[in-house]
């Protein structure tokens, strides 16, 4: 008999590569689909092999329902307030009324656990969800991979292959950062759906490198000099977003304006994973910071 999975956010970017991996590792996927979804995404998922059930979110008979027979609940959802903590809320007060035995949250980023209130807004909100969920009934097991690895490809000041340059806060060249791909993300992710030993955390990343080692990577790969800019300090630069986001309220409505990318970057040199889970699953291939660089 086959695992049967629900899947909140199958729709979206990694939510739809969550459903994916976990096909290819012979589950049965239920994916909850609001009742505005787009048939083309429907399609989507209905064409990778899994069953779409749309959902009204604030229907807690039809939540529950939808999570029925299911050994785990992953949510890949995204967006703010409403959906962080209100949506995710009922999603995990579903899965326990269906008697659900494990719960895996959206949180997919850097230990924000580590941070302290302000320091990221989308982050903030996680560890308020956290809150109901560390008081739950409900086995849980959160994934940090911290950045996306696509950050790489944005020509941010951490990797700026425009003008050849690589940029760092704080005071270590030295200081690891972990990027996580999203496919590396969504295939782990997949196979700790399935495993029902999970701890409450898992720690993961594609590849861990410093400052200095993209400079040398970004040379080798480039054929052209990449050099090191020092930002500033992280006090500085907490304080400069600070200031941003207060003189631009309308940020708030938003889930990724300019402020909170900058508030991203700072989580990136001020937690890290000291210790990493990769090898839990062996059978995943971790994609490196090379393979990356050579497809910008």
């Amino acid at each position: 008999m086959k695992n049967k999975i629900v899947v909140a956010g199958g729709t979206g970017n990694l939510g739809g590569r969550i459903v994916r991996d976990l096909i290819k590792r012979g589950a049965e996927v239920r994916a909850i689909v609001r009742p505005e979804t787009e048939p083309e995404k429907l399609d989507k998922l209905k064409q990778l092999g899994a069953e779409t059930v749309s959902v009204d979110m604030s229907n807690a008979e039809e939540l529950k329902k939808a999570c029925e027979e299911a050994s785990c609940v992953v949510s890949a959802l995204s967006g703010l307030r409403e959906t962080i903590v209100d949506a995710q809320t009922q999603l995990l007060d579903a899965a326990i009324a269906a008697n659900v035995p494990r719960f895996i949250p959206s949180d997919f980023a850097a230990d924000f656990t580590r941070l302290a209130e302000g320091d990221n807004r989308n982050f903030d909100l996680r560890k308020e969800f956290h809150q109901y969920l560390d008081k739950s009934a409900i086995k849980s097991t959160s994934i940090m991979n911290g950045a996306f690895a696509d950050i790489l490809t944005y020509g941010t000041p951490i990797y700026d292959f425009r003008n050849y340059t690589v940029g760092y806060w704080g005071d270590d060249p030295d200081w690891k950062m972990d990027f996580t791909t999203m496919d590396n993300t969504a295939d782990y992710t997949a196979a700790a759906a399935l495993d029902s030993e999970t701890p409450r955390v898992l720690r993961i990343a594609s590849f861990q490198v410093s400052p200095n080692d993209l400079v040398t990577m970004g040379s080798d790969v480039k054929k052209h000099e990449f050099k090191l800019v020092p930002m500033g300090s992280l006090e500085d630069f907490a304080a400069a977003n600070k200031k941003a986001r207060a003189q631009n309220p309308e940020g708030e409505t938003q889930v990724f304006p300019d402020w909170q990318g900058k508030q991203y970057l700072h989580s990136m040199f001020s937690v890290h994973n000291e210790t990493l889970d990769n090898n839990r699953y062996p059978d995943v291939e971790w994609i490196s910071a090379v393979d990356v660089i050579s497809k910008i």
